[in-house]
């Protein structure tokens, strides 16, 4: 190798090849082992949190009545828009809350069919705001939170003043975004009904009499 390279006047010395290949595989490997560093923190910390936290929610759930939740979702699917902040604020809440994701999205059984696009609309948009604060309701995507939250505390920021802006930003979201989808809901179902109709009226007019009359 070594008389190789002496054909070439201009070309790096071997050990300066080895060390830039080391470099290389310690690199890669480094790659891994901060990856795992990291997956060591979550099972010492976070997970630990979480299965405290899903126990202490289910027997906060049986205390509660399962049935208590089941009729709030009875009531917002009322109609009215004084029911609006229930329908798009307090029950999207409390399903992500008690039921996390994906379960929480079950509670739209209790409204009509003209409310559930807007109300999947405001439940799946809060999966993510209360991660800082509860941490349960969607653990298969907490990295989205702790990503945000590492930059913060590498700044020296305070966490906690964060995670509860993050959670009034997105009840502001949610309701905004359940208001606007219902708007849109009751459109597309009033054109699908203009739609309908006359197919309908044609159906009906093809319609053979019946014999004898």
């Amino acid at each position: 190798m070594a008389d190789l390279l002496l054909l070439f006047p201009g070309a790096p010395p071997v050990a300066g090849i080895n060390d830039t290949l080391g470099q290389w595989a310690e690199d890669f490997i480094g790659v891994f082992r901060q990856g795992g560093e990291t997956f060591v923190s979550l099972v010492v910390g976070i997970i630990p949190l979480l299965i405290v936290l899903l126990t202490a929610v289910h027997a906060l759930i049986k205390l509660i009545g399962p049935e208590r939740i089941d009729r709030v979702g009875e009531m917002a699917g009322r109609p009215g828009l004084r029911y609006y902040p229930l329908r798009y604020l307090v029950l999207p809440v409390l399903a992500v809350f008690f039921l996390t994701n994906p379960m929480a999205y079950t509670m739209g059984r209790f409204l009509p069919e003209r409310d559930k696009p807007a109300f999947y609309d405001s439940a799946v948009s809060f999966v993510h705001p209360p991660l800082g604060l509860f941490p349960h309701v969607n653990p298969g995507e907490l990295f989205v939170w702790a990503g945000i939250a590492a930059g913060i505390i590498k700044l020296g920021l305070p966490i906690g003043d964060l995670a509860v802006r993050y959670f009034y930003v997105g009840l502001i979201v949610i309701f905004m975004r359940g208001i606007v989808t219902e708007t849109i809901s009751r459109i597309m179902f009033a054109r699908r009904a203009r739609d309908d109709e006359p197919e309908v009226s044609s159906t009906a007019g093809e319609t053979p009499a019946p014999e004898g009359v």
